[in-house]
C-alpha cells in the first residue's frame, strides 16, 4: 500500500508495476517517517547532526564540507524550481563523469522533488533518447563539455523541453552555476512521502528498448543503513574511493550514498583507471574502495612497485566475479580480506556479501540482512544444496520496472530472479557460478566460464581472460578462452597447451578451454564488467 506523495507530476507513480506484480518487501528494521527527502537526509540533515565542517567531497581540485555541499545543493534547488519551473515528480536527467558537480545536481533535484536519471557521459543522442522517450524527461542537466550530444538530442525529442549546463570542473561558469549564485542558501526540500519514486536507474546490460528500474526515497537510505552499515561499518572516518559510473546505482550507492549517510569523504575521478586510483588512495589515504577485480589486479602489481595503499581497510568487489587468486593474492600482501559481493540494479545495491569476520575464497558469502535468497530450477522449485540454480532475492528493495512486461519475467511468485546462476552450499555460503547466459552447455555438462577464468588467472602468463562458449558440431559448445598475455608470453602453441594443461590440473580436466584466442585487451562495460557477448560476436 502506498503513502503520501508530494509528486503533482503523478507519470513515475502512474508507471509503477501493478502490485501484484511487485516482489515481498521485508522491511522489517527499516522504518522511516511517512515524509523522507533522502536529498535532504544526506545534506542538510548531516549539518544538523553536526558534520558541517567535516569533508563530504573531493574532486577535481577541491575539498568540500558538509556545510558547503548543503548550500550549494540548496541554490541549486532554488534554480531548478524557480528558474526552471521543476515539479515535484518531473524527471530530470543528469548527463556528467563522477565529479562533485554531477553529485550536487543529484541531490538538488532529489530536494526539489523530482525524479532522477544519472546517465553515462559516453552515451550518444540516439541512446540519450531511447531514455527520455522511456522516462518521458522534460529537464535535462549536462557537463558544458558534454553538451554537444546532449543537445542533439534535444533536437529530435518530443519530452526534452530545457537543457541547462553546468560546470563540472568546478569554474562555476556555466548557465546554472551562474543562476545559482543569484540564489539563497536555504531551500525548503519538498516533503516527498517514503514510497515517492527519487531515481530512476536504467539497467547497465540492456538491449534493445532500455528497462528502468524505479527506486524510492527510503530505498536510497535502506542500502546504506543495510550493507553499509552491517558489512562496511562506515564511519565520519571513512575516506570512499571507486570506479564505478555514479549514472549506475552500485557507483551512486559506494561514491554517494554510503559516504554522505555517515558523515564520510567521497573521493571522485572522472578517469577512475587503476594508476589514478592508487594515486589518489594514497594522496588521500582512501579507506574503502569499490572497483572490479581486475582494477584489483592492477593494484596488486603496483604495490610490488612500492604503491602503499596500506590505508585502505575494504577492498569491495562487485560487478564481476572475484576469482580467488585475486583475492588470495590480496589477503596475503594486505591482511585484509576483499569482500566479494553481488547486486542488481533492480535491487539497487549489494544484497549478498562476504564479511571482514567471515570470507572465503571464490564464495559470495552470505545474504545482507533484511534480505534471503533461494536457489531455484526453472520450474521455480527450490534445487538440493550443492547444485547449481537460479539466484532469486527478496528483502527491503526489489524490482519494480517503469511500465515494463518484463517485470513479470524478474519477478515470480514475489521473488526477484535476479538471471545469476548460483550454488548454495551446506553451510549456507553463496558460490556464485555466472550469469545465466554465461552458462556453457557442453556435451551433456554445464560449465561454469567464471571457474575457468579463476583457473587461468592463477597462471603467471594471463593478465585478464574471458571465457564464453563457442558453438561446436560435435559438443554443441567448447570452452573457448579469450586470454590477455603477461609481457614476456609468447602468443603460441606452446602457451596455449602450457594454459590448457593448467586448467586441466587446476578443476576437473573436461572443463578446459578447447579454443583460446589470444587478444591485446577485453571489451568492458564502464564498471569493469567483461562483455561476453561482444566477444561471441566476434568483437
Amino acid at each position: 500500500m502506498l503513502g503520501l506523495s508530494a509528486h503533482e507530476d503523478t507519470f513515475a507513480r502512474d508507471s509503477l508495476p501493478a502490485p501484484e506484480l511487485w516482489p515481498d518487501f521485508k522491511l522489517e528494521g527499516f522504518d522511516y517517517p511517512e515524509r523522507l527527502n533522502a536529498g535532504y537526509e544526506l545534506t542538510d540533515a548531516m549539518v544538523g547532526k553536526g558534520f558541517g565542517d567535516h569533508t563530504a567531497l573531493i574532486g577535481n581540485g577541491r575539498q568540500r564540507t558538509y556545510k558547503e555541499l548543503a548550500d550549494w545543493t540548496n541554490r541549486l534547488a532554488h534554480v531548478l524550481v524557480e528558474e526552471l519551473g521543476v515539479r515535484p515528480g518531473n524527471r530530470v536527467l543528469i548527463r556528467s563523469a563522477n565529479n562533485p558537480a554531477m553529485v550536487a545536481c543529484w541531490l538538488a533535484a532529489t530536494k526539489a522533488g523530482a525524479v532522477v536519471i544519472n546517465t553515462m557521459p559516453m552515451l550518444r543522442a540516439g541512446e540519450l533518447g531511447q531514455i527520455i522517450d522511456k522516462a518521458e524527461v522534460e529537464f535535462a542537466l549536462c557537463d558544458m563539455r558534454l553538451i554537444e550530444e546532449m543537445e542533439a538530442c534535444a533536437a529530435e525529442s518530443h519530452h526534452l523541453k530545457r537543457v541547462v549546463g553546468f560546470d563540472g570542473t568546478s569554474n562555476h561558469e556555466a548557465e546554472l552555476d551562474r543562476l545559482a549564485l543569484e540564489k539563497p542558501v536555504r531551500f525548503e526540500s519538498v516533503q516527498t512521502g517514503r514510497d515517492d519514486v527519487a531515481l530512476l536507474g536504467f539497467t547497465s546490460g540492456t538491449t534493445g528498448e532500455p528497462k528502468a528500474t524505479m527506486h524510492f526515497h527510503r530505498d536510497l537510505l535502506i542500502i546504506a543503513d543495510g550493507y553499509a552499515k552491517e558489512v562496511l561499518g562506515v564511519t565520519p572516518d571513512d575516506v570512499f574511493i571507486g570506479s564505478p559510473p555514479l549514472a549506475f546505482t552500485f557507483g551512486l550507492g559506494g561514491l554517494a550514498v554510503f559516504p554522505l549517510r555517515f558523515g564520510a569523504t567521497a573521493t571522485l575521478l572522472e578517469n577512475a583507471s587503476p594508476p589514478n586510483l592508487i594515486e589518489i588512495i594514497q594522496k588521500y589515504k582512501a579507506t574503502v574502495c569499490f572497483t572490479a577485480p581486475t582494477a584489483y589486479r592492477a593494484m596488486l602489481r603496483a604495490m610490488e612497485e612500492g604503491a602503499d595503499l596500506s590505508s585502505l581497510r575494504a577492498a569491495v568487489s562487485a560487478g564481476e566475479t572475484l576469482p580467488a587468486p585475486v583475492y588470495d593474492e590480496w589477503i596475503a600482501k594486505t591482511g585484509k580480506p576483499m569482500l566479494d559481493g553481488i547486486g542488481a540494479t533492480e535491487m539497487l545495491h549489494i544484497f549478498i556479501s562476504n564479511r571482514f569476520d567471515d570470507h572465503r575464497p571464490a564464495c559470495t558469502g552470505k545474504p545482507v540482512t533484511g534480505y534471503e535468497v533461494r536457489i531455484i530450477n526453472d520450474a521455480g522449485k527450490d534445487v538440493p544444496l550443492g547444485e547449481i540454480g537460479r539466484l532469486a532475492v527478496r528483502g527491503p528493495t526489489g524490482c519494480r520496472y517503469l511500465a515494463d512486461d518484463r517485470q513479470r519475467a524478474y519477478v515470480r511468485d514475489g521473488w526477484n530472479v535476479t538471471g545469476d546462476s548460483f550454488m548454495m552450499d551446506a553451510d549456507g555460503y553463496l558460490h556464485f557460478a555466472a550469469r545465466n547466459d554465461d552458462m556453457i552447455l557442453s556435451s551433456g555438462y554445464n560449465i561454469a566460464g567464471p571457474e575457468v577464468e579463476a583457473a587461468l588467472l592463477s597462471h603467471a602468463a594471463v593478465v585478464e581472460c574471458g571465457v564464453i562458449g563457442a558453438p561446436d558440431e560435435d559438443r554443441g559448445a567448447i570452452v573457448e578462452a579469450h586470454v590477455v598475455l603477461a609481457e614476456g608470453w609468447a602468443a603460441d602453441d606452446a602457451t596455449k597447451k602450457a594454459l590448457q594443461d593448467h586448467v586441466k590440473a587446476k578443476i576437473a580436466p573436461y572443463k578446459y578451454p578447447r579454443s583460446v584466442v589470444f587478444i591485446d585487451a577485453l571489451p568492458k562495460t564502464q564498471t569493469g564488467k567483461i562483455q561476453r557477448f561482444r566477444l561471441r560476436a566476434g568483437g
